[in-house]
């Protein structure tokens, strides 16, 4: 059994430490928040008080961290892990952060002996609890065989992409395709409605057919009974999306697509907040076809 480490217990974070605890490995554990800590601890998860005791007490720490600047503090802030990590530790920053930042992080954590794999995941909350993530590596490849069997316990696929920032960049990759699918099974089930006939019926047959996906099953279930309560917060969605337009731009080039998902994601966050359900991009389509078309 192995010493472990795992910073960052929210909606996702937490189920994935539980399945490393369950495993029996002992898991030092932080969080800002509180509460997590002390429902994992009851379970007999070892609570810390700051990043850089869990780094003094693990040989592996894992990171699942809401944004790039959380995972800098965390890293490098008062009390992180650059002030208590020991050489030949390793880090696994399961985050969706910059694939940029993370290969400066990466630089920083080798000058100090230590490894690195960013690791960010899809599959959301659902996936973390059921631990049947797709987990998309960047780094060494003798580190991510070293790391394997700990994501074994959170998800159902890993895939070693290549050096570092690769997992980073694949996690982009992957919020552009849902950003689109999210927006085309939005549409499509807004423009049932319009024409008269039950949306249900509808996804229950596309469901059986080339269009079916998850997105469509999950969240378009979720968009025909108007159930946002969180999986993955839009909040979080829209960090996402500014990651790839941000990265788009650094590139040169455009992704319309991803950018009309923006534009819809910021029209529902001024109306709904920050905290709901990013298949809530959905109640912005609505609103467009309600208006009256003039011509």
């Amino acid at each position: 059994m192995s010493n472990l480490g795992f910073i960052g217990l929210g909606l996702m974070g937490k189920p994935m430490a539980g399945h490393l605890l369950a495993a029996g490995h002992t898991i030092h554990i932080y969080d800002v928040v509180s509460a997590p800590v002390k429902e994992l601890a009851t379970k007999g998860a070892v609570a810390c008080s700051s990043a850089k005791e869990v780094a003094q007490k693990s040989d592996i720490i894992f990171t699942m961290l809401p944004d790039t600047p959380d995972v800098e503090v965390v890293l490098f802030g008062k009390d992180g892990i650059a002030e208590g990590v020991k050489s030949g530790s390793i880090v696994v920053d399961m985050s969706s952060i910059s694939p940029i930042a993370t290969k400066e992080f990466a630089k920083k954590l080798a000058a100090l002996g230590v490894k690195m794999l960013d690791a960010p995941v899809s599959g959301g909350q659902t996936g973390a609890t059921n631990a049947t993530l797709s987990i998309l590596v960047g780094g060494e490849p003798e580190v991510f065989e070293q790391i394997k069997p700990y994501f074994k316990l959170m998800g159902k696929k890993f895939t070693h992409i290549g050096g570092h920032g690769a997992g980073q960049t694949c996690k982009v990759a992957n919020q552009i395709v849902v950003a689109g699918t999210i927006e085309a099974v939005g549409e499509a089930l807004v423009f049932t409605s319009k024409a008269g006939f039950d949306p249900r019926k509808v996804r229950e047959a596309l469901l059986a057919g080339s269009a079916q996906s998850q997105v469509l099953e999950l969240h378009g279930q979720r968009m025909i009974e108007h159930n946002f309560v969180p999986g993955f917060r839009l909040k979080l969605f829209q960090k996402d999306i500014n990651l790839a337009l941000q990265a788009a731009r650094s590139l040169g080039m455009s992704l319309p697509n991803t950018a009309t998902s923006q534009e819809l994601l910021n029209a529902v966050a001024a109306q709904e907040g920050l905290d709901i359900d990013h298949s809530a991009m959905v109640l912005a389509l609505e609103k467009l076809a309600n208006q009256k078309v003039s011509g």
